[in-house]
C-alpha cells in the first residue's frame, strides 16, 4: 500500500477554497476596523490536515477580505525592526527541515505591498526607522497559514520582524500598528499556543496524547488572555507547564503585538482550538 501523497489534503481542499475566496467581499470603511489575530501556524503538517485548513478558511471568510496583511511571525527575530521586501511575488523562505520535497516548491505570489510598507514606516518613531530586507520574502509562519486563509494570494502581505521578546515593548509596537486596522489592514501574530517541540513523543504523535505541560499552559494562557490580564501574560516564563510549553519564547510573544493592536477593552474571541502532536493550536481574534 502506497503512502498518502504529501499535501493530498491541501489538493482536496484547494478547489472549493479558491471558489470561496473569490466570492469573499472586500473590506470597506463601513465595516469598521479589522480585528487583530493570533494564530497557531502549523508549518507543513497543516497541508495534511483538512479540518484545520477549513477552520482557517472559515475564519478568514467570516471577515471581509482585508486591504493588506501585516504578519508578525515567530520565525523572524530581527532587531532593529525590519520588514520583508514589498515587491510582488517575492520568493518565499523555506525555513523548515525534514519534510517532503513538495513543500519546498510551494509558491505564494502576493501583490505589491509598497503602500503598506510606507504606512508602517510612517507609524514608527523618527529614531526607529524600519529596515527593508530587499531580498527576504515571507517565512513559513506567514505563507503556510495564508495559503489556507487567502489561497488566491490576492492580498498584499508584509512581514514585520520580532525585534525583542519583551512583552511591554511588543505591546507598544502593537499600539503603533493599531491605526492600520481602520484602513482594513489585518494584523496577524503567527506563533503556536504551546510549542514544546523537543518534548514531543511518539504517543503524542500517533495516539494523540496531550501532555500536562501543554494543557496546563493552554488553560493558564487563555484564562489570562480572555481577562485581558497582560501583567499575568507577561510573566509567562513562570506559568504552569513551563519551560516545556515554550523552551524559547518566540512562538508565544507575537501574542503581545496582537494585544497591543487591539482596541481598548476589546475581548478576544476563540476561533480554533485542539491539539496537534500534543501542542495546543489555539487561535483567536480581538477587535
Amino acid at each position: 500500500m502506497s503512502a498518502t501523497k504529501a499535501g493530498a489534503a491541501f489538493d482536496a481542499f484547494l478547489p472549493s477554497a479558491l471558489t470561496r475566496s473569490a466570492a469573499q467581499r472586500p473590506w470597506t470603511p463601513a465595516d469598521g476596523a479589522m480585528p487583530a489575530l493570533f494564530l497557531s501556524h502549523g508549518a507543513p503538517p497543516l497541508f495534511d490536515d483538512g479540518p484545520w485548513m477549513k477552520s482557517l478558511l472559515d475564519w478568514s471568510t467570516d471577515l471581509p477580505k482585508p486591504t493588506a496583511i501585516v504578519m508578525i511571525s515567530a520565525h523572524w527575530e530581527v532587531a532593529p525592526l525590519a520588514i520583508t521586501s514589498p515587491e510582488a511575488s517575492t520568493p518565499l523562505v523555506y525555513d523548515f527541515g525534514g519534510f517532503d520535497p513538495r513543500y519546498y516548491n510551494m509558491k505564494y505570489a502576493t501583490p505589491d505591498a509598497s503602500w503598506i510598507a510606507k504606512q508602517l514606516g510612517d507609524l514608527m518613531p523618527d529614531n526607529q526607522p524600519l529596515h527593508e530586507h530587499k531580498n527576504r520574502g515571507l517565512d513559513h509562519g506567514a505563507w503556510v497559514p495564508l495559503k489556507a486563509m487567502y489561497p488566491l494570494g490576492d492580498v498584499p502581505v508584509i512581514q514585520l520582524s520580532l525585534p525583542t521578546s519583551r512583552p511591554d515593548q511588543l505591546v507598544d509596537l502593537g499600539k503603533r500598528l493599531r491605526p492600520l486596522r481602520e484602513q482594513g489592514v489585518l494584523i496577524v501574530g503567527s506563533g503556536f499556543w504551546t510549542h514544546g517541540l523537543p518534548y514531543i513523543t511518539s504517543d503524542m504523535i500517533h495516539l494523540g496524547k496531550v501532555p500536562a505541560w501543554s494543557s496546563d499552559f493552554d488553560s493558564w494562557a487563555w484564562d489570562a488572555t480572555k481577562n485581558l490580564d497582560l501583567d499575568t501574560l507577561s510573566d509567562y516564563k513562570n506559568a504552569p507547564g513551563m519551560p516545556y510549553a515554550h523552551p524559547s519564547p518566540e512562538h508565544f510573544t507575537p501574542l503581545f503585538v496582537v494585544m497591543g493592536a487591539a482596541s481598548e477593552n476589546a475581548l478576544p474571541k476563540m476561533t480554533i482550538q485542539g491539539y496537534m502532536y500534543g501542542l495546543s493550536k489555539k487561535s483567536f481574534q480581538i477587535a
